[in-house]
């Protein structure tokens, strides 16, 4: 568990990935909130203030590409994870890096893996 609760904002349409990002996230000790597509996604980025912010690439509305830099025009110190099953997984990968994207992830994807991520990322910024 983390000394202070992060906060992460899970910006993704396929209930069943958020459902089990969110248990496992609190389960862990983070507060999560959770926007369904690019716009309410935005919105929370601001309300919520996310201290890290994991996001599906196709969305509707705004796309996890603008997400992403949004996020980091908002602050480039927070982490910003892609989850991606498209086809076309160089391109994608390009611009989310290109973006500021700390890690790709493709679905499906493991759980943990994002676990050990979170807590890599929250460490680097520690130091």
């Amino acid at each position: 568990m983390q000394p202070t609760m992060k906060k992460i904002l899970i910006i993704e349409d396929d209930k069943m990935i958020k459902t089990i990002l969110q248990f496992m996230l609190n389960r862990e000790g983070y507060q999560t909130d959770f926007a369904i597509d690019g716009k309410e996604g935005m919105e929370k980025l601001n309300s919520f203030n996310p201290d890290a912010v994991i996001t599906d690439v196709m969305l509707p509305y705004l796309s996890g590409i603008e997400i992403v830099s949004l996020s980091k025009k908002l602050n480039p110190n927070r982490p910003v994870f892609v989850v991606s099953s498209l086809g076309n997984e160089s391109v994608t990968i390009e611009k989310a890096i290109e973006q500021g994207a700390n890690e790709i992830l493709s679905k499906p994807f493991n759980p943990e893996d994002i676990l050990e991520k979170l807590r890599l990322a929250f460490l680097a910024e520690a130091v």
